[in-house]
């Protein structure tokens, strides 16, 4: 097992939504097999990993942080951080962050990209992927939010102020990040795959998040209707939001289908164990159709089959929560035993 030790004076009802998610699941799951890879230990002199137990955000200031940091180093103890939320903060690769997003070429190895920890979509974890069989073109889907009034440019403009000022005086602990108007972008991206001849598209925009739904009903209906698109069609549209990553991105791959990412310069997890070309397509913003078509001219029927057995296969043993750590206990189990 990975001995871990962690301050559990953080891990409070008012942290709840704060908590490094390993720690969540060993603090208020019973039946998890986390449980069996991981044990806490009460001290960091008997601990292999010293986690921060809490979103940085909520741990207090950077002198908290670097003190605790400087603890756990000075008894040549591993660190994990949680710098959860859209933007997520980089530090210096004497600590290991796990963060949802970021840009690739700035993150140093030490970074690990959490998954988005979402419910399966289907109800029976055993249920097959029933594949789509290769057609003449691509055909791919999106539901969602993509706008182009003035109105949600102003928005997003000012909710990426008010982030950036916050990081400023010091009330979050994250990154600065250019402005990116991720609606607007996404909406002239979707019409570009509409009015291309060389593409089949079944896309459904939406002015407001969740179609603006209200009611448990009304969200019930519109989340059904985002699963039956990525259902109904081989490919789905992925990109990013305000933090450079997609949650759509996961959830087309638990649906036993292929996302069509575009590249932000992202990072997608477990980099090093994944051959992340074998289960998504990554386009450019620029030659966007292009990639897709060839993509899909190139690729084998039955092999198409299979992309989409293979990512279903893949979110359950590596992306799904507990997947997603039992592997991180397999990696640095063996860094502890390198020691």
């Amino acid at each position: 097992m990975v001995k871990i030790y962690t301050n559990h004076l953080f891990i409070t009802p008012e942290n709840r939504k704060e908590v490094f998610p390993l720690l969540f699941d060993l603090c208020y799951t019973d039946n998890s097999i986390l449980h069996t890879l991981y044990e806490f230990v009460p001290t960091i002199e008997a601990c292999d990993v010293a986690i921060v137990p809490v979103n940085l955000r909520r741990f207090g200031t950077r002198n908290d942080l670097n003190q605790f940091i400087s603890e756990a180093q000075k008894k040549h103890k591993i660190v994990w951080l949680y710098s959860g939320g859209d933007f997520g903060l980089t530090l210096d690769s004497a600590v290991h962050v796990f963060r949802n997003g970021g840009f690739h070429s700035k993150l140093p190895s030490t970074t690990f990209i959490l998954p988005s920890f979402i419910n399966d979509p289907f109800q029976n974890k055993d249920q097959g992927v029933v594949a789509i069989p290769k057609i003449a073109l691509p055909q791919i889907g999106f539901v969602g939010h993509a706008a182009n009034s003035i109105t949600k440019q102003l928005k997003e403009l000012i909710g990426y102020c008010k982030n950036n000022l916050d990081i400023i005086l010091n009330r979050e602990q994250a990154d600065f990040q250019r402005f990116y108007p991720s609606s607007t972008k996404r909406y002239h991206f979707l019409k570009q795959l509409s009015k291309s001849e060389k593409v089949a598209t079944n896309f459904i925009l939406r002015k407001n998040y969740s179609a603006g739904a209200k009611t448990v009903q009304d969200k019930a209906i519109a989340r059904q209707e985002f699963f039956d698109n990525i259902a109904a069609n081989p490919y789905t549209f992925c990109m990013r939001g305000a933090g450079n990553f997609s949650v759509r991105f996961y959830e087309t791959l638990a649906m036993g289908r292929i996302p069509v990412v575009v590249n932000t310069d992202i990072r997608l997890p477990l980099d090093d164990q994944i051959d992340w070309s074998k289960h998504c397509i990554m386009v450019s913003e620029e030659n966007m159709i292009q990639e897709l078509v060839a993509f899909h001219t190139d690729i084998e029927p039955k092999d198409f089959i299979q992309m989409q057995i293979d990512n279903r296969n893949l979110w359950l043993n590596f992306l799904e929560r507990e997947a997603y750590f039992s592997t991180i206990y397999g990696i640095f189990k063996n860094k502890i035993n390198e020691v």
